[in-house]
C-alpha cells in the first residue's frame, strides 16, 4: 500500500485543477456520448500531468543533477544576463525542454544555499526554442554550492521558464534556505523549459537529445576533471 501511495503522489499545486477536471467530467457524464468521454480523458490527463513520483538522487559530493524531466535541447557556452544574478562570466548552460507529458515537478540540482531568487515577466514563445531562455517569463535561483570539491562557494544557476502553454511558475525555494540536491522546489504548469548554469570550468556530462530524469540524471560533476560528453544516436 505504501508503494502504491508513492506512485499515486501528486503535487499540491495540481489539486484545484484536478478537482475542477473531475467536476467537469462528472457534469459532462450527464450529457453522455463523445462529450462525456472527452471529459473523462481530460480528467485522467490532469491527474497524469500533476503526478509527483519519488526519485532516487545520487548523493556523492559535487554532483549536479537534473532539475527536471525532459529532453536536452541545448548545451552551450553563454554569458548569463546580469539580471539572473549568476555573474557575467561565460559558463555552460544546459537547457531541458519539458513537453506536456513529462513530470513537471522541479528539483534542486545541487547541495548548497539559495543566495538569489529573481523573477522576470516575459513572453510565452515555444519553450523548445533557444530564445525562450532570454524572452520568456522565468524564475531564476542562484545556489551557492557546498561540499568538499573544487567549486565549493561558486554559484549554480537554475531557471524555471514558462512556455507556449505554461502560464504559471510555482517556486517554493527562498533566499537563505539550505537545500539538498534532488529536493522538490516547485513546478511549471503545462509545458516549459528549465536551464542550468554550471560553474565556470565544470564540464557537462550530457548531450543534446538525451532524456533527463529530474533528481536522478547527473548533469555534471564538480569534483571531476572529465571532458565534456558527446552523444551519438546509434542503431
Amino acid at each position: 500500500m505504501k508503494n502504491l501511495l508513492r506512485r499515486l503522489s501528486f503535487h499540491p499545486a495540481g489539486w484545484p485543477f484536478m478537482a475542477g477536471a473531475v467536476t467537469i467530467a462528472f457534469l459532462l457524464s450527464f450529457v453522455g456520448g463523445i462529450v462525456a468521454l472527452l471529459g473523462l480523458i481530460g480528467a485522467i490527463w490532469c491527474f497524469y500531468f500533476f503526478r509527483d513520483p519519488e526519485r532516487v538522487t545520487p548523493v556523492r559530493e559535487g554532483l549536479i543533477v537534473s532539475p527536471a524531466d525532459g529532453r536536452v535541447v541545448a548545451v552551450q557556452d553563454v554569458t548569463p544576463e546580469e539580471a539572473l544574478g549568476f555573474g557575467t562570466e561565460p559558463r555552460q548552460r544546459i537547457s531541458i525542454f519539458l513537453d506536456i507529458f513529462n513530470v513537471h515537478v522541479n528539483r534542486i540540482p545541487v547541495n548548497g544555499e539559495v543566495v538569489s531568487r529573481r523573477y522576470r515577466a516575459g513572453t510565452f514563445v515555444n519553450a523548445s526554442l533557444d530564445k525562450a531562455s532570454e524572452d520568456n517569463e522565468r524564475m531564476a535561483l542562484g545556489i551557492r554550492a557546498e561540499g568538499p570539491h573544487p567549486h565549493a562557494g561558486e554559484i549554480v544557476g537554475v531557471v524555471q521558464i514558462a512556455g507556449l502553454i505554461a502560464r504559471r511558475i510555482v517556486c517554493d525555494a527562498q533566499e537563505g534556505k539550505k537545500v539538498k540536491a534532488g529536493a522538490r522546489f516547485g513546478i511549471i504548469r503545462f509545458g516549459s523549459r528549465t536551464d542550468v548554469y554550471l560553474p565556470k570550468g565544470v564540464a557537462p556530462l550530457v548531450s543534446v537529445g538525451q532524456t533527463m530524469v529530474g533528481g536522478e540524471t547527473v548533469l555534471a560533476d564538480m569534483a571531476s576533471q572529465e571532458a565534456p560528453r558527446k552523444g551519438d544516436i546509434r542503431p
